[in-house]
Order: structure tokens, then C-alpha cells, then sequence
């Protein structure tokens, strides 16, 4: 899960804190050191690290602080607003199109996801209302055009395929093509190297000079630490970049890039890549990346993706689970894991509730390996009968052996959905989530619905 490393030893320097109670100068100043170690672990970039761990202990061993009622409160409170800070740009929106079509060109390393990512913000485009065009222009890598081809195919989005003749010729007949077909937007995929280099410059420089983009985006590995610094800045001096894209976000990331990027470039990160399915992608909120490195969730986009899912009349089934409480049966279970797939990866949307990342070991459906099994457990219950379905406890040792050989998992799989379902049961009673009185949606917009019950998390 992202910045489960750091977000946990994050933790525990808090936990120390707050075991004190009262706090002295030399507190405050230890749990600095922590944090300027945590931080150096995760690969954030030194003189960053340096300039933000000073704010932080001018600011923590003020007079306000020390003699607060909850000091350590008031510390983590600072460090969430200097991460904020850290992070926080004026212009993290795509920039207005002042042409037509609007052009983004995509630029990064080979590897750095920019096919995938080219993908998912056309499809997020066109939910908004436009028409974008995807170009491939990566002639070098095989099977490029091939896969950004696929994946227009899949979203019903028209992809510009200009052979292997010269990239910048590819995009200069594109842009005829998108003004001949009314396509409002122009989303170039162009080609990366293993390394920067003075070809892969020279060619994306030309690009810039001929088709003049109103946005040039790099893709960046979430997961390359602080080399993603460098890689940025490299970018940055020849192409005078717009913005910053975190991709692999749901990999095993360090935090180095998120936390470094945009203070060595000063240009906004706009995007943040989460996951495999196209609708994984997200506008980048300081905000909510700055709680869950904190292991804090992210409540307000939880929120706001309920919102949004509430329109959708399947939600319903899962407020419905939420509400039946312990009373839930693999029927319940199967719509659960059905719809929430809606809001992106299991991990993802788990990854947002508060306090989560402190519990996630203990239910093995929700660990890094939560979405593998829980399509295991999709097709074991799919092999289950009715009956089964309907009362798990009567599922026994025979039962689970055939159970285990209709899905081509084992019997050690079907005892850890049988585990979780219960696990379920007890995090569905403890919401206490409840119906309203009446209406489409009640249950997740209504007076003691899932939204109702989130908001009280934050203050509204």
C-alpha cells in the first residue's frame, strides 16, 4: 500500500509523544531527529528534508505548543500543515485551452506509465463532456502503438496512428486530423527512454515548438524515490514542463518522489495514478495525500466518491450489506466486493479510511495481496450453492474440499473467506450504518447513511 513504510514509522514517532504527556524542548527536538530519519529513509531528497524539518521544530517549540493542553496533537497538527505546504501549488488544474484542440503532451521515461496514463485521462476527459484524441507517438518501443490502441478501444476513445514515420510529423497531421473531426483535446503520448538522453530532448523540444501544447505533463515512477527528482528536473530545464503526474501510486512507494518533486521544480503535481483499472486517476489534493502519509485517510475524497457512487443504483446493495450488520451472508458479500471495485482497487478505497493502515495486517482480504484474494473468493462463492451462499455455517469440511476444486482454489482459501466474512460482519456492526426513512439512495445519502456517517469524521 502507498506510504505504508513511512506512514507507519511516521507513527510511531507520534506515539511516543503522545506517551509523554507534557512536553520539553528536548522532546520536540528528539522526535525531529526521528522524523529527519524517517524521512532521509523514505528517499526524500536531503536539502528538502533539511529546510523542512527546521519549520518544523521553529514551529514546535513555540510557547503555544509546549504548553498546550495536547502537545503531541499540536505537533502532528504542524507537521500535516507543513506537508501541506510542502506539496501545495496555485495551480494544480489543468491549464484552460487557448486553442483548438486543446493539446497535452505527455513526456517521462520508458516504464514510467505514460501509455496507461494517457489512457485514463482521456477517459476522465471524456466523463467531463469532451472528445479527446490519443496520438501515439512512441515509434520506439515495441508494442506501444499497439497498447495505446487497446486501451482507446476499450474506452471508446479515437486514436491517431501515424505508422513509425517521424513523431513530430505524426502530431502535426494529428492536429489536423482533431480540428477535421472535432476533437477538443489532443493527448500525445510520446516516447521515453531508459534514460535522459539528448535524442529524446531534441525530439520532444521540436515537438514543443511545432504543435506549441498548452500542457506538457511528465510522468513520474512513484516508486523511484528520489531519482524521480532528478529525472524531473532534467525535463523541467528543456522542456519548461506545466506539471507533474504520480503514476504506480499503489505500488510500494517510499514517499521520496510525492514529497520532493514539486519542491525541487516548483511545478504542481495535477495527477495522481492509483492503480490498474482506467478509472484510477485522481486531480493530486495536498491535502488528502498529506493524511494518509500521516495515516490519516483521506475521508473527503472517500466522501466524495460515495457521493458519486450513490448515483448508481447498485450502490444501493452496499449500503444494504453496511446496514444488515452481522446479519450478512456471501450473497451480501459477493455485491460488496462487486461494487466496491467502483471505487478503484480494495486497497485503494480501505487505504482511505483513518487508522486503517493500523489495522490492515490483521485481515489478510485487505493486505497488499487484498485484491487477488478477493478474487479468489468471488470465484469460490461462485461455486458455492444457494444454500451455502445464504448460511455459511453449514459449509463443512466436505463441502469447502469441493468448493476449493470448483474454483481452482484451496481449502486454506476458503476458510479465509469464511474468516473475513465475519471480520466484515463485525466492521459493518461497529458502523451502525442505518436506513432512512425512505427514498432511492436513502441508505447512502440519507440522515444515517455511509455518507452521514463519514462526515462526521471531518469537520464540515
Amino acid at each position: 500500500m502507498a506510504f505504508e513504510s513511512l506512514t507507519e514509522k511516521l507513527s510511531k514517532v507520534f506515539k511516543k509523544l503522545r506517551s509523554k504527556g507534557k512536553l520539553s524542548e528536548n522532546d520536540v527536538k528528539d522526535s525531529m531527529r526521528e522524523i529527519r530519519l524517517v524521512l532521509l529513509e523514505a528517499d526524500v531528497n536531503y536539502k528538502i528534508v533539511k529546510d523542512f524539518v527546521a519549520k518544523l521544530t521553529e514551529r514546535s517549540i513555540g510557547r503555544d505548543v509546549l504548553n498546550s493542553l495536547t502537545p503531541a496533537q499540536m505537533v502532528v497538527k504542524i507537521v500535516n500543515e507543513e506537508l501541506v505546504n510542502l506539496m501545495s501549488s496555485d495551480n494544480s488544474k489543468l491549464n484552460s485551452f487557448k486553442k483548438f484542440p486543446g493539446v497535452i503532451m505527455l513526456c517521462g521515461l520508458q516504464g514510467s506509465g505514460k501509455t496507461t496514463f494517457a489512457g485514463k485521462l482521456a477517459n476522465k476527459l471524456k466523463s467531463e463532456g469532451r472528445r479527446p484524441l490519443l496520438v501515439a507517438c512512441d515509434i520506439y518501443r515495441p508494442a506501444a502503438i499497439k497498447q495505446l490502441e487497446i486501451i482507446g478501444n476499450n474506452i471508446c476513445v479515437a486514436v491517431f496512428n501515424g505508422g513509425t514515420d517521424n513523431p513530430v510529423d505524426i502530431a502535426k497531421r494529428a492536429l489536423k486530423y482533431a480540428k477535421d473531426n472535432g476533437n477538443d483535446v489532443m493527448i500525445i503520448d510520446t516516447a521515453g527512454r531508459l534514460h535522459v538522453d539528448q535524442a529524446l530532448m531534441s525530439e520532444l523540444e521540436l515537438m514543443k515548438r511545432e504543435i506549441v501544447p498548452d500542457e506538457i505533463l511528465l510522468a513520474v515512477d512513484s516508486m523511484t524515490g528520489q531519482d524521480a527528482v532528478n529525472v524531473a528536473k532534467a525535463f523541467n530545464e528543456k522542456l519548461d514542463i506545466t506539471g507533474v503526474v504520480l503514476t504506480k501510486l499503489d505500488g510500494d512507494t517510499r514517499g521520496g518522489a510525492a514529497l520532493s518533486v514539486k519542491a525541487e521544480t516548483n511545478k504542481s503535481i495535477k495527477f495522481v495514478s492509483n492503480g490498474e483499472k482506467i478509472a484510477d486517476i485522481e486531480e493530486f489534493k495536498p491535502e488528502a495525500m498529506a493524511s494518509r502519509i500521516l495515516g490519516m485517510g483521506d475521508i473527503l475524497g472517500l466522501i466524495r466518491d460515495a457521493e458519486e457512487a450513490a448515483e448508481r443504483d447498485e450502490m444501493q446493495k452496499v449500503c444494504e450489506c453496511y446496514a444488515k450488520g452481522s446479519k450478512i451472508d456471501l450473497n451480501d458479500y459477493l455485491d460488496q466486493m462487486n461494487n466496491l471495485e467502483r471505487f478503484g482497487t480494495i486497497s485503494t478505497f480501505m487505504s482511505k479510511i483513518p487508522g486503517f493502515s493500523k489495522i490492515s495486517k490483521r485481515f489478510d482480504n485487505i493486505n497488499e495481496q487484498g485484491d487477488l484474494y478477493f478474487k479468489k473468493f468471488k470465484a469460490i462463492i461462485y461455486s458455492l450453492t444457494p444454500a451455502e451462499r445464504k448460511r455459511p455455517e453449514i459449509i463443512n469440511a466436505s463441502r469447502k474440499k469441493r468448493a476449493a476444486l470448483g474454483s481452482g482454489t484451496s481449502v486454506e482459501d476458503v476458510n479465509k473467506l469464511l474468516k473475513t466474512l465475519e471480520g466484515s460482519r463485525r466492521i459493518f456492526k461497529k458502523f451502525g450504518i442505518t436506513p432512512a426513512s425512505s427514498g432511492r439512495g436513502s441508505l447512502m445519502l440519507g440522515k444515517g447513511g455511509v455518507v452521514s456517517k463519514l462526515k462526521k469524521m471531518v469537520k464540515f
